[in-house]
């Protein structure tokens, strides 16, 4: 098993369903009923949107409080549910009154057309629609003719729908209606590019020409490369011609079939204006022009460019770049040194050199991420401390032959906000204690190395300010190492999945310590069922998702999940195996 997105699709998943609405959970008679609602107008008037959350949570507290809470939400220019998987009727209690909105950020996972049709409308300028596991497609790809002033659009949605439905997946009219377009996010959740590339074919000739920044997963590369192809020859011939689609774009983000050299050439060739180029790949073959240093090498005619990723996914059939070596990363780090964030994954031939350079001749680096780097040693870090570096964030996932030495070069970057080492399992306890003191660090990735309590308890009396930390897979990892990192303030999101030693004393010390927004202890096999108990009030204050797949946990108790419910309207408990808020996997939720 690899420590990347492991396949756990064996069967449908569920989650608690919601069945009864926030207020109706709550009887009228407490005695914050008897509050002068004059008194709640004037301290929700001081609100924040910000603090819309915290308002939808005292709206479920009294019929007094929803009312007064209701004023603030009514003048609201933007709305960010995205952290609350609500149902349709606590939405629509939350939203009924607001008017006039020009940003609606949402998690759609329980709400279906009527919810959001209700908000659409011309004031819309920002509309992102996250988990659409029960939209329609007709809903999803027309809300542009509700909202001729958008300006941000974002679609995330399932694939898994019956294929008679993709009939229905009609951007033209919606996207014609969109003349102040700049961004566009098109996700479609699903395994294959292959099975679901074709419900997006044509989609660059619907698009306005005003779209500056485009990320579609999945997409052709077949398609993109004759797209390109088209605005390179427009280019030639500009400003003849009117402006077509493309050639404002700054901003590409494809997931494709394939990543070739023909693709490379056309993206460079026909969008000069490029400033970030994020492609991934799920290739089922390997192409006759291959990715090579040749494609890599035309990255330089990119003259703007800051950002860059390749990355191929290592679930697939060919799970590795053959073709580019240190060359290609020469020729790159030479051609482009104005480059801020770069991101490699699979590049099986390339060694400590070639990485290296890219990160010696990119002086304004700020990202650095390398996956699958089975060639990367220590010996590419050797100097590291030897110059200064603005480095904010730095992953090196799977990369089997970093060792703590490694990593304490890299911790000499006192800027340092994300760590991630995922599957580095030459890492131990030797290099935490100069993590625990990077004064920035917020995310940490220690999944899969071989980190053990010694090295938890150090955390826990650090100063790294850490709010969120994967424990994923750290089998040397028991309740002594969960319990000493409490001693430390502001974990928000805890994994510890795959745990086998964690027990209930954790889980009881996580529950009574509250702060836990995200915890998943996904297939921690030694917790028993009465930890069940641990999901009820006062217990986990402020916990909004769990995930408790594959633990005695996730025994059916209809009973037991109805009390939940009711109690804890904004819980998430996710009985399979997703990673931390269902970011992947939602798709296959049944409720």
């Amino acid at each position: 098993m690899t420590m990347e997105n492991e396949n756990e699709r064996g069967g449908k998943r569920s989650v608690m369903p919601h069945k009864r609405t926030a207020v109706d959970a709550v009887g009228g008679n407490s005695l914050l009923e008897s509050l002068p609602e004059v008194i709640l107008n004037e301290i929700f008037s001081f609100s924040q949107p910000e603090t819309l959350t915290s308002l939808c949570s005292l709206a479920c507290v009294s019929r007094t409080l929803q009312s007064s809470v209701n004023k603030p939400l009514s003048s609201l220019s933007s709305l960010d549910l995205s952290a609350l998987s609500l149902d349709p009727q606590t939405f629509h209690g939350i939203t009924r009154n607001i008017r006039k909105i020009s940003k609606i950020t949402l998690d759609c996972l329980r709400l279906h057309d009527s919810s959001i049709t209700n908000l659409l409308g011309p004031d819309l300028e920002e509309l992102i629609l996250l988990k659409c596991s029960s939209l329609s497609y007709k809903l999803i790809s027309s809300v542009g003719k509700f909202c001729p002033n958008l300006r941000i659009l974002t679609l995330e949605f399932s694939g898994n729908n019956h294929k008679s439905a993709v009939s229905d997946l009609n951007f033209r009219d919606s996207f014609v209606n969109c003349q102040h377009l700049e961004s566009v996010i098109i996700k479609i959740r699903g395994e294959e590019v292959v099975d679901y590339g074709y419900m997006l074919l044509g989609i660059y000739q619907e698009l306005p020409p005003t779209v500056k920044f485009l990320k579609l997963q999945p997409a052709s590369a077949l398609d993109t490369v004759v797209f390109l192809n088209a605005v390179g020859n427009a280019n030639l011939v500009a400003p003849v011609t009117p402006m077509i689609f493309g050639q404002a774009l700054t901003h590409v983000s494809l997931v494709v079939d394939v990543i070739s050299d023909t693709l490379l050439r056309a993206i460079t060739l026909g969008l000069p204006l490029l400033v970030e180029l994020d492609l991934k790949d799920r290739p089922t073959y390997e192409p006759i022009d291959a990715l090579s240093n040749l494609g890599i090498q035309s990255i330089v005619n990119c003259k703007q460019l800051t950002s860059l990723s390749l990355m191929r996914s290592r679930r697939h059939y060919v799970p590795f770049f053959r073709r580019p070596t240190d060359m290609g990363m020469f020729l790159l780090s030479e051609g482009c040194r104005g480059l801020e964030s770069v991101r490699f994954g699979g590049f099986s031939k390339v060694t400590d050199a070639g990485f290296a350079s890219i990160y010696n001749s990119c002086v304004n680096l700020k990202k650095f991420e390398i996956r699958n780097g089975f060639l990367l040693t220590d010996l590419a870090f050797q100097d590291f401390s030897k110059a200064p570096r603005s480095l904010v964030e730095v992953k090196l996932v799977s990369c089997d032959y970093i060792t703590s030495e490694a990593v304490r070069e890299l911790v000499t970057c006192t800027t340092l906000e994300v760590l991630d080492l995922l599957g580095c399992k030459s890492v131990s306890d030797f290099c935490l204690d100069k993590v625990s003191r990077l004064s920035l660090l917020t995310s940490l990735n220690l999944g899969g190395t071989g980190v053990t309590d010694v090295g938890m308890a150090v955390l826990g009396k650090g100063n790294a300010p850490i709010s969120c930390l994967s424990l994923r897979g750290c089998r040397l990892v028991s309740d002594e190492g969960i319990i000493s990192l409490l001693q430390s303030e502001g974990l928000t999101e805890l994994s510890i999945r795959y745990c086998i030693h964690v027990t209930d004393a954790s889980v009881k010390a996580l529950a009574l310590k509250g702060g836990v927004r995200r915890l998943d202890l996904y297939k921690c096999t030694a917790l028993s069922g009465e930890c069940l108990q641990y999901l009820k009030k006062p217990f986990f204050r402020g916990l909004r998702w769990i995930g408790i797949g594959w633990t005695r946990l996730a025994r059916e108790d209809p009973e037991f999940d109805e009390e939940i419910c009711r109690e804890r309207q904004w819980l998430t408990v996710c009985k399979y195996g997703c990673e931390l808020g269902c970011h992947d996997g939602w798709q296959d939720h049944e409720f």
